[in-house]
């Protein structure tokens, strides 16, 4: 199969899990090329702008490709390929999700053979759907108390009977994440008067862009993020918040160490699985806390260009790496 990779290296780093698994997806057998384009090459703005019978510039990738922290193997690549020409398309961009590409991508029609649309994973329709926190709805018997908030009232009444978190719908890596505790807001470590901030954040709240789930006393016992590929478990990773913090995120000072998954969030993957493969998401992260009863509990599902994998092969000694391509060709196997 061909295969197709949109990244943006910009914001690469040698721990980016693009190159290890482009690696190993190029020297599969079952493999024919794997080609990457970049939308932070210049040439490729015409492309990412929404026109995608632009060509895109690039090149094709090898089983010993590398991050190069110059960017030089992107802006020097003479290739090009069409969009249409390729079987496969494996989405690696950052998030937040472009909308509008990511409609595009979902509306491409070719206008001729032999071109064709291509399948896209994670297909862009389901990454939009499940990105948003508000998904989580879908599957409240594994999560904490969880509501959607959009008034000032609707925080107050939520507060009163516990310390809540509440979640911008389309944020991620923790960000615009707020506690909110005895009337205080803390947002980054600083405490603010709630209703001195509900002033400031009514627009954001009317418009419904916020989801309010109870605060877990046991977070300081970690965020775990489980890895799942076409549905199965390959990998756990706890991330631990720095001394004194109540975010895991592990850019914002936490700590990553291995860990198993317990027979309940194992329960919890089998559940959520089915409805997101059903949606086209064949890798996702799903992120649990320790709930004030010692369960662990679903506080967030990740959709959109998953890391970490070279990192868990790593700490586990198993050949995660593959088992992520092979997940993906089992899927397609039963796609195509």
């Amino acid at each position: 199969m061909k295969f197709l990779i949109l990244t943006d290296h910009s914001g690469h780093s040698d721990q980016n899990s693009l190159y290890a698994l482009t690696r190993t997806l190029a020297a599969d057998e079952r493999t024919d090329s794997v080609f990457l384009a970049s939308r932070s090459d210049e040439r490729n703005v015409p492309f990412f702008g929404g026109d995608l019978t632009s060509p895109l510039r690039g090149f094709t990738a090898s089983p010993d490709l590398a991050f190069d922290p110059t960017g030089a193997q992107f802006a020097a690549a003479k290739e090009s390929i069409l969009y249409g020409e390729t079987d496969i398309v494996w989405l690696r961009l950052p998030p937040p999700a472009d909308a509008n590409f990511f409609a595009r991508l979902t509306s491409f029609a070719p206008a001729a053979e032999p071109l064709k649309k291509p399948v896209v994973i994670n297909n862009p329709e389901g990454v939009l759907e499940t990105g948003s926190k508000a998904f989580l709805y879908h599957f409240s018997d594994f999560t904490a108390p969880v509501r959607r908030v959009q008034s000032a009232d609707d925080v107050r009444d939520f507060a009163a009977h516990y310390p809540i978190v509440l979640k911008p719908l389309r944020e991620y890596g923790g960000r615009g994440l707020v506690k909110i505790a005895n009337g205080l807001v803390d947002r980054d470590g600083k405490e603010t008067p709630l209703d001195r901030w509900l002033e400031t954040a009514k627009p954001g709240l009317e418009a419904g862009n916020y989801l309010a789930m109870k605060y877990l006393k046991n977070v300081a016992q970690g965020d775990k993020r489980i890895l799942v590929v076409n549905g199965k478990i390959l990998g756990a990773s706890l991330r631990i918040p720095a001394p004194g913090q109540w975010l895991c995120n592990v850019a914002m000072g936490g700590t990553s160490i291995v860990a198993d998954v317990t027979p309940e969030e194992q329960a919890m993957i089998a559940a959520i699985a089915p409805t997101l493969l059903e949606k086209g998401i064949v890798i996702f992260g799903a992120d649990t806390l320790m709930d004030d009863d010692g369960k662990r509990v679903l506080s967030e599902l990740n959709t959109n260009s998953i890391g970490g994998f070279p990192q868990a092969e790593a700490q586990t000694g198993r050949p995660i790496l593959q088992q992520t391509i092979n997940g993906i060709y089992d899927y397609l196997t039963n796609r195509l």
